[in-house]
């Protein structure tokens, strides 16, 4: 159980970080959201709690696939504020659309073969 609240306030307080940086510096907080800081703990507590190496290639694997639709909503998001639409319907707009790209592109690489 120890360990499972050190997993959680570590990850919390790197997304606490983040939301003080950004306070300050909206590009410096964009820029430490973009290091794969979550990936990189997610593929640390799954090494530390498996040893796995397959598990962590295919949960690597993944995650590079499940990145790709998901940065629309970030050029979504910033258009639909600046063109006046309210914050909560651009971001459940950006959202919807990253759930829809999501299976699209989930099923499109079963198409070629690849599973997620």
């Amino acid at each position: 159980m120890t360990y499972f609240i050190v997993k959680c306030l570590l990850s919390g307080l790197i997304i606490a970080v983040v939301s003080e940086v950004a306070k300050r510096s909206p590009a410096l907080g964009a820029l430490i959201v973009s290091l794969p800081l979550v990936s990189l703990l997610g593929i640390l507590w799954l090494w530390r709690d498996t040893g796995d190496i397959a598990r962590i290639a295919d949960h690597a694997q993944s995650t590079f696939w499940y990145v790709l639709p998901s940065l629309p909503m970030f050029l979504v998001l910033p258009a639909m504020l600046r063109a006046g639409v309210g914050f909560w319907s651009s971001l459940g707009a950006g959202c919807i659309l990253t759930i829809v790209l999501y299976f699209v592109t989930s099923w499109a690489l079963a198409k070629f073969g690849v599973g997620l």
